[in-house]
């Protein structure tokens, strides 16, 4: 039987994702409630628009395509997967969702990681003893595409990837199965692999590995 891995959302909307969870041997189910959710082993929550910043203290100076039924969602099965002790794999927006509902802050505005002329970003980061660290060394080249980014590390969420400029790049929790990373590893796979650069495909499978251990607990 294949790993279950619930993303929020649409699959229309998502369809990288599942196309990368599929590759690494799971099986991605999407859900639009929090509500008679099916089995799941693992949570992906995958990049969008901006979290709303009363949610870390702030008032909005820069955020922009917000989605409170989204940020509703996503910290409704967050909470219940770090309940559970289930594994949490947090992609761009996913990561910065991590981040906030365990407490953190946000940077609203960053110049120079957004995408460029409709583009991904390329850039070298370099990385700490870590999960990360065991698939791609401590120096690799990422893609990049957001705005936004972790100011203040959210309770026991341990920053393990830097870009050159400072910005934290990824986390992992210190106890629990949980990642996040401010790149993106579904578009640096197949057919958007690009020569040089980190191979999505081992996060995700190093994910739904940590997903199946789990569940066998």
């Amino acid at each position: 039987m294949k790993t279950v891995i619930l993303i929020p959302g649409q699959r229309t909307s998502f369809d990288n994702y599942r196309l990368a969870v599929e590759a690494a041997g799971g099986r991605a189910v999407f859900t639009e409630t929090a509500e008679r959710l099916p089995a799941f082993a693992g949570l992906l929550l995958p990049g969008g628009g901006d979290v709303e910043p009363w949610r870390y203290g702030r008032e909005n100076t820069a955020s922009y395509g917000m989605d409170p039924r989204r940020d509703e969602l996503e910290f409704a099965l967050l909470e219940r997967a770090l309940a559970a002790g289930v594994p949490v794999l947090g992609i761009c927006r996913g990561m910065q969702v991590l981040n906030v509902a365990l407490g953190g802050t946000l940077r609203q505005d960053l110049p120079g990681h957004s995408r460029y002329e409709g583009l991904d970003r390329l850039h070298r980061v370099r990385g700490a003893d870590s999960l990360l660290a065991a698939l791609y060394g401590t120096h690799v080249v990422v893609n990049s595409s957001h705005h936004q980014a972790v100011e203040r590390p959210g309770a026991r969420l341990r920053p393990v990837q830097w870009a050159p400029d400072g910005t934290i790049e990824a986390l992992e929790h210190e106890t629990l199965p949980v990642w996040g990373v401010q790149w993106h590893p579904e578009r640096l796979r197949g057919g958007f692999a690009k020569q040089g650069a980190a191979n999505g495909d081992l996060l995700f499978r190093a994910f739904l590995d940590s997903c199946g251990n789990a569940a066998k607990k």
